[in-house]
């Protein structure tokens, strides 16, 4: 073994700037593997935060309100270790009014300790604070337009069911949604729980997940723990066009990675069987001195596996690089990266190895090659 890498080595470097193409050309198709899943990885992040990353992706109703939600949250939490946030919430229709100007309005009662780990109201926040009293509530920026309001001022919430409530305006906040904007009004549980008279109830359950794709088993956790009287969704069923995205993504990262891959095996493989050609005299007197037709096909693999190395490092460095450019020059009007950079360690591990185990695999044709190749035919042939 030790020979034969002595011998492959010195082939490489007999022939630099064949070497060198080689293995940039290894890179290449690594960088772009390296950059398109990375890429992808980043996009699909980006998608999942912004669609699912701020709001319930497992929520639980009833066909009424639902009373001891305390007890109910703690056998929901029990029942699997996939969740990282229960929060209750309560939620009602209705009109705002102030004056001559009226909006409908979602009305919506949580308990920020928890719900916070969801939406991230406090870094909506806009101006003012997060209501903490009965009462007290904070609107979409959008509402604050629509409606002329500012801090201090109060509005009233007009229901057909629940007749008309004076509210007390502390906090204005940006979601970034205009639906989200336009129509809610946050505020304590408390404060509709009074509104609509049935004590202490709640009208859903909401939660995050650690794993957000395994959902649908840890919705069947759930109902096995707290039973089929209570309606489980799950931002999957409820999102499948968003889904079908995510799948599509990453079925065309897979398909460009193998394209490469194939792309790196044959090019590598046609160039090694050309340097069987090149290097047939020397392998001819090598034989002739005694070296075995294992030997000499080592040669070749030896000489993949160190391309190999080489074009994989090379290449990861450039596709990290490629990822790196790639944020700061495709930027949101903000200077937000559009993408933002996703390094999966694994997954680059993984772009490198495949490179690596495929560019041994390409010289195994050469190397099969240079083991068939007589003593005599060479020195026939000169």
């Amino acid at each position: 073994m030790k020979l034969a890498f002595q011998i492959a080595k010195r082939f490489l470097t007999s022939a630099k700037r064949q070497t060198i193409v080689i293995i940039l050309g290894i890179a290449i198709g690594v960088s772009v593997q390296v950059f398109i899943g990375s890429l992808i990885s980043g996009l699909q992040a980006s998608l999942i935060d912004s669609t699912i990353g701020s709001r319930s992706q497992i929520t639980i109703t009833a066909d009424a309100n639902i009373a001891n939600y305390d007890s109910l949250i703690t056998d929901i939490e029990s029942s699997t270790d996939n969740i990282t946030v229960v929060t209750p919430t309560f939620t009602i229709a209705g009109s705002g009014v102030n004056g001559s100007l009226s909006e409908n309005v979602v009305f919506r009662g949580f308990d920020f300790t928890t719900a916070n780990g969801i939406y991230k109201f406090d870094e909506l926040l806009s101006e003012g604070n997060l209501p903490t009293n009965t009462n007290d509530i904070a609107l979409g920026v959008g509402l604050k337009d629509s409606l002329n309001l500012s801090i201090g001022d109060t509005v009233t919430f007009s229901s057909p069911v629940y007749g008309d409530t004076t509210l007390n305006i502390v906090g204005f906040f940006d979601a970034k949604v205009l639906a989200i904007n336009d129509a809610w009004v946050i505020t304590p549980l408390t404060t509709i729980q009074g509104i609509v008279g049935e004590g202490n109830v709640v009208s859903s359950i909401e939660m995050q997940l650690k794993e957000i794709f395994n959902d649908v088993t840890t919705k069947d956790e759930i109902l096995s723990a707290i039973g089929s009287t209570y309606n489980v969704t799950t931002w999957t069923e409820e999102n499948q066009e968003l889904l079908s995205g995510l799948n599509g993504q990453s079925i065309s990262s897979l398909m460009i990675q193998i394209f490469v891959i194939v792309s790196v095996v044959l090019g590598i493989s046609s160039v090694l069987a050309i340097s069987v050609l090149q290097k047939s005299r020397q392998l001819g007197i090598l034989k002739a001195m005694g070296i075995q037709d294992k030997d000499a096909s080592k040669i070749f693999l030896l000489e993949g596996f160190i391309l190999g190395i080489f074009g994989a490092i090379l290449g990861i460095l450039f596709g990290l690089g490629l990822s790196y450019m790639f944020t700061k020059f495709a930027l949101n009007p903000d200077g937000t990266p559009v993408i933002a950079l996703q390094i999966d360690a694994g997954f680059i591990a993984l772009s490198g190895g495949i490179a690596l185990v495929a560019s041994t695999l390409a010289a195994l044709s050469p190397a099969i090659k240079s083991s068939k190749l007589s003593v005599i035919e060479v020195i026939r042939n000169g």
